[in-house]
């Protein structure tokens, strides 16, 4: 039977380089089933206690924790605003995370990040790696892939640096390992 594996760029916005790049390195694996996630379906008010309070426990945090549930992998490629997750990320993790405070539920995990920049969005892909494992995740490899507008070729969907090709490849490879 074939895994499972629920992908997502970090990001909700519509050109999200972020979303472009999980899309490609999802597209690696094989024999695997893959859903590719986008954050404006489980947009929600920012998070607090007193809308807690109010609102319980949303349907779209309810449906993005049954995603995660029901996949065998997650790939995940951050988006880095200011040096941090961007609060489309931030927010509903804060909100899924009051369901379940392990909301990676010990599922292997492969992080990635990028940007126009020369650093590739690596201080998310820090933040990340200290963070989710804590949180449940399992991280399994990463890959910060820098000067996204160079080292990938938009109308092909593809990356065109072969050595960053290599390590997507390689992390990918090394999800169900």
């Amino acid at each position: 039977m074939n895994k499972k594996v629920v992908a997502f760029g970090a990001s909700n916005s519509s050109r999200s380089i972020n979303k472009k790049l999980v899309t490609y390195a999802s597209g690696l694996l094989n024999e695997t089933e893959v859903e590719i996630l986008d954050l404006n379906d489980y947009e929600l008010p920012l998070f607090s206690v007193d809308r807690e309070d109010e609102m319980g426990q949303p349907k779209l945090a309810q449906a993005f924790l049954k995603k995660i549930t029901d996949c065998d992998g997650i790939i995940i490629s951050f988006a880095e605003h200011n040096g941090s997750y961007s609060i489309a990320y931030k927010n509903l993790y804060d909100w899924v995370s009051r369901i379940r405070p392990k909301v990676y539920q010990d599922q292997p995990m492969v992080l990635l990040s990028t940007s126009p920049g020369g650093r590739g969005g690596q201080s998310v892909l820090e933040l990340a790696l200290s963070q989710i494992p804590r949180f449940g995740g399992q991280v399994k490899a990463s890959v910060s892939v820098p000067s996204f507008g160079e080292n990938f070729d938009l109308e092909a969907g593809v990356i065109v640096n072969d050595d960053i090709a290599s390590q997507l490849r390689e992390a990918v490879n090394n999800l169900f390992k």
